[in-house]
């Protein structure tokens, strides 16, 4: 491997674990989505969240903290 590539890898992996060290992918996201289709479900889905009370929230299994952190993500992140 290239030094590039050593880049790419560390970088993808930083993208997949968040905080807490649980790995997030495209399996979290409806299934047969692209790269652009995956952009434009977090495009849609992230605001949503911040929009949902707190009884909503607990029925997906969210705190407030959780949601607003999730939600003011940019779509490109995952």
């Amino acid at each position: 491997m290239n030094g590039l590539s050593d880049v790419r890898l560390l970088l993808r992996t930083d993208e997949l674990l968040d905080a807490q060290g649980r790995v997030f992918s495209r399996k979290d996201a409806p299934p047969g989505l692209g790269r652009w289709g995956l952009w434009r479900h977090r495009l849609q889905t992230r605001p949503a969240l911040l929009e949902l009370d707190a009884d909503q929230l607990r029925d997906i299994g969210l705190d407030p903290f959780e949601a607003r952190r999730e939600g003011m993500k940019p779509f490109w992140r995952g």
